[in-house]
């Protein structure tokens, strides 16, 4: 007959865990081995060999199923970014986004304009209160309550095809030009990009719409231009109040315009005559034609012209201050500055005609957000 196996947890010898076993409890094992030993036809030494092995394998499978358990969570927390259609939970997220500051930038793509944004400050929007409070009012927005679940929930976009991954690209990559030939100056914000192949869901990436929000307003204004280019049309069927009208507003109009020609003629006058009278001349309205907005073209009401014999002495004198400055303190003589002339080249040296000696700053872009 079998000898019953004891129950789980429970030592049949009356060890403890953690005790030690005395000398009666030992050869208790001993005998009870043996007595297994005999019950299997083994020796005691190829029965504690038996046991030793059924305890390996046995750790072995509970590995390998906790490492199975490991990479079915890890599965189960990060989703795989696999293209669909757009799904309602992944139209809400966008629509949350959109309603945020995501410090959005222009770029090209595909020829197209397209706003970018950075994933850092998408994940600081659905962190934010006002994602929670979006929630409470629409319940498609998924719960996130840790940074896997934070993750999923950015992946919805590029799973709905409503924002991808990209990256910047020179637009003339490819191109048989000569080195330098189409250089020209990076505006920032206008970033020439490619979608990229592995969407991922790192911080320091850049992401572009590609869903353009809700059509509504853009519908109404299609709505109003052909509203307005079928009332045009139909102008000869108005009734004569509103005809008599229009010819008055269209009147006014023009009047605005031949006033404005009036002034700028006049103000023309005026600094001709300013300039010899009273040099270097009277501007009325001064910032007229400036690119500044509409109130600012007419302030301040009058100024002087800007000398630019002044400007150009102010600069060499700052630059030859700097460059006595940066003398003194290398402890150096100035550098010697070379002038030109139609007859031969002249070479002076010194601090008093020295130009363009101060650092030139290029224009730079901080792309950081």
């Amino acid at each position: 007959m079998a000898s019953q196996q004891p129950p789980q947890g429970q030592n049949p010898f009356g060890i403890q865990p953690g005790q030690q076993p005395t000398p009666e409890q030992i050869a208790a094992m001993q005998r009870q081995l043996a007595i297994d030993a005999q019950k299997n036809g083994m020796t005691v030494p190829e029965f504690v060999e038996k046991l030793k092995a059924q305890a390996r394998a046995q750790q072995q499978a509970a590995q390998q199923q906790a490492a199975q358990g490991g990479q079915q969570q890890a599965q189960q927390e990060q989703q795989p970014i696999t293209p669909g259609p757009p799904s309602p939970e992944a139209l809400a997220v966008a629509s949350f986004l959109k309603s945020q500051d995501l410090k959005v930038r222009t770029c090209i793509l595909n020829g197209q304009r397209k706003d970018m944004f950075k994933v850092k400050r998408a994940l600081r929007a659905l962190q934010s209160p006002a994602y929670t409070k979006a929630r409470s009012k629409n319940p498609l927005l998924p719960e996130i309550t840790d940074r896997p679940s934070l993750e999923n929930c950015f992946k919805l976009l590029p799973m709905s095809l409503l924002a991808l991954r990209v990256s910047k690209v020179d637009p003339h990559e490819g191109h048989d030009h000569a080195p330098g030939a189409h250089k020209t100056k990076r505006v920032k914000g206008l970033w020439t990009v490619k979608i990229e192949q592995q969407q991922e869901c790192r911080e320091d990436l850049h992401f572009v719409w590609l869903w353009e929000g809700s059509q509504i307003k853009q519908k109404l204004y299609a709505v109003g231009a052909l509203a307005v280019i079928f009332a045009i049309v139909l102008f000869p069927l108005w009734p004569m109040k509103m005809r008599l009208g229009v010819w008055y507003l269209s009147m006014g109009m023009l009047g605005l315009i031949g006033l404005f020609f009036v002034m700028a003629i006049f103000r023309l006058i005026l600094f001709a005559i300013t300039m010899f009278v009273t040099p270097p001349g009277l501007w009325l309205y001064p910032n007229l034609f400036e690119d500044v907005g509409f109130f600012d073209s007419f302030r301040p009401l009058w100024g002087w012209q800007e000398e630019k014999k002044k400007k150009k002495k102010s600069r060499a004198t700052g630059s030859a201050s700097a460059g006595a400055t940066m003398a003194a303190m290398t402890g150096q003589p100035a550098p010697a500055s070379a002038t030109t002339t139609g007859a031969a080249p002249q070479i002076s040296t010194g601090s008093t005609q020295q130009r363009n000696l101060a650092p030139r700053v290029e224009e730079v872009f901080d792309d950081k957000d």
